[in-house]
């Protein structure tokens, strides 16, 4: 696999608030275990979106990761021109900050946002130009949007071989509790 989309929960369906939550750190040791075996297996590409949550922790990783693995790629697509123009000063600068870091950002949509068929486009694009997920999404939280990306990832997979990794709740405390020991062993 060449090329990863990874993304899942927003910020706030994690119950993330601001950048000193812990729980991020445990997200970016997931993130940076899983991007690390997938680099082992000759991944060329982080491709994600810009959403709060996942997309950036995941950008961030990656974007750190690239000195230990300089050959790592990362790219920031978005589903229309003014995505994120409606955040909060921080949150568009932080934003604007991951797009100068990547090695490729563009929008999905040159047009502003117009209505939510450009997600659908987004969607499908993602789906079209990478070769798998890993998406951080559990079941139990019927609330998210991100169940609605789940079923087009395996219905996209049922057509063709689109390998998603997924990480639930129960696979995110296990890193969580990994990375407590790890943190005791140091």
């Amino acid at each position: 696999m060449t090329r990863l989309w990874v993304t899942g929960f927003r910020s706030f369906e994690l119950g993330v608030f601001g950048n000193q939550d812990p729980k991020i750190t445990v997200i970016k040791y997931a993130l940076e275990k899983i991007i690390k075996r997938e680099l082992d297996e000759e991944l060329e590409w982080i491709i994600t979106g810009g959403q709060l949550g996942i997309d950036q922790y995941a950008l961030e990783v990656a974007n750190a990761l690239k000195a230990e693995y300089p050959a790592l790629k990362t790219a920031l697509m978005t589903p229309f021109k003014d995505f994120g123009g409606q955040w909060n000063e921080n949150n568009q600068a932080q934003l604007q900050k991951l797009k100068a870091a990547v090695d490729f950002t563009q929008s999905v949509s040159q047009d502003e946002y117009k209505n939510p068929q450009q997600f659908k486009n987004y969607q499908n694009f993602m789906l079209e130009h990478t070769d798998g997920a890993i998406l951080f999404y559990d079941a139990q939280a019927e609330e998210s949007k991100v169940r609605y990306l789940y079923s087009a990832m395996q219905q996209y997979d049922r057509q063709r071989t689109y390998p998603i990794t997924l990480v639930d709740f129960d696979r995110l405390q296990e890193y969580a509790d990994e990375y407590v020991e790890s943190i005791r062993e140091w």
